[in-house]
């Protein structure tokens, strides 16, 4: 099987529904144990159990990626249910528009703290539970979610451009800290073009709201004018980038941004 991750154990934070679950189905699907880190009790315990309902290895692990004594229950819980830990993917994330004429300070403070902290913490425990001497001990992957905000300016998404932009180089730091450290665990970051889900949804409303475009569908009409496959993103094309990380296939792959966006960001 391509990309095949038999015998892995993931754990996916945001994965209670969206992109994070979709990840999580995947990497699944392809013979991992997951574990889902979520925030939202009910919705990620019943996605574990959906995904047990069809003869996956899944659990639910309560995670707020903003607090690091959260992030070090939930690896050691993930470690504990899942018998190991050797990929951990930094995908929870929050998007709130504002003009820069109009930043609202607290919704700042909010993307970074979700978006910026919350995967440096991400990144924190997983290398101590995957390094030499760690819970789990045998090296292994961190994939960032990242955006093709990253790499392109695109108006009213500031402050969740700036914070996309410091995962990547999060991603870079990394990756060079656990070559110099011996820690055995490559971080790649994977750069995702705009899904029309929950989230894709919400952030074309709000570029109508704030008056940039005049409709939702001029939204979006202007993403995929500046897409050259000329189509959005779809949770398949990222999770499949997401595994392709997590893989063997990508065993030298390392410190890099995996740009899935139809080259809208090249």
């Amino acid at each position: 099987m391509t990309g095949d991750l038999t015998g892995r154990h993931v754990l996916v934070s945001g994965a209670a529904r969206g992109l994070g679950l979709k990840a999580a189905e995947t990497l699944s699907a392809r013979g991992a144990a997951v574990a889902l880190a979520d925030i939202d009790e009910d919705e990620g315990t019943a996605s574990a159990a959906a995904l047990t309902a069809q003869g996956r290895t899944a659990h639910f692990v309560r995670l707020d990626v903003t607090d690091d004594a959260s992030w070090a229950d939930a690896t050691t819980k993930a470690v504990s249910v899942l018998g190991g830990l050797d990929v951990v993917v930094n995908n929870a994330g929050i998007e709130i528009s504002d003009l820069l004429a109009d930043l609202d300070p607290e919704n700042m403070r909010k993307i970074l703290d979700v978006n910026v902290l919350g995967t440096a913490l991400g990144i924190k425990h997983a290398f101590r539970a995957m390094r030499p001497g760690g819970a789990a001990g045998a090296g292994g992957a961190i994939v960032n979610v990242a955006s093709v905000a990253a790499n392109i300016a695109f108006p009213g998404i500031a402050a969740y451009s700036a914070s996309k932009s410091a995962v990547v180089r999060l991603t870079k730091v990394a990756a060079a800290e656990s070559g110099r450290l011996g820690y055995g665990v490559r971080v790649n970051a994977i750069c995702p073009g705009l899904v029309p889900n929950a989230m894709g949804t919400r952030l074309a409303v709000d570029m109508e709201r704030l008056g940039l475009f005049p409709s939702v569908q001029d939204a979006v009409t202007a993403v995929v004018s500046l897409t050259p496959s000329g189509r959005l993103a779809t949770e398949d094309d990222i999770a499949n980038g997401v595994a392709f990380l997590a893989s063997d296939e990508s065993a030298f792959v390392n410190g890099v941004s995996l740009s899935v966006d139809g080259a809208m960001g090249m």
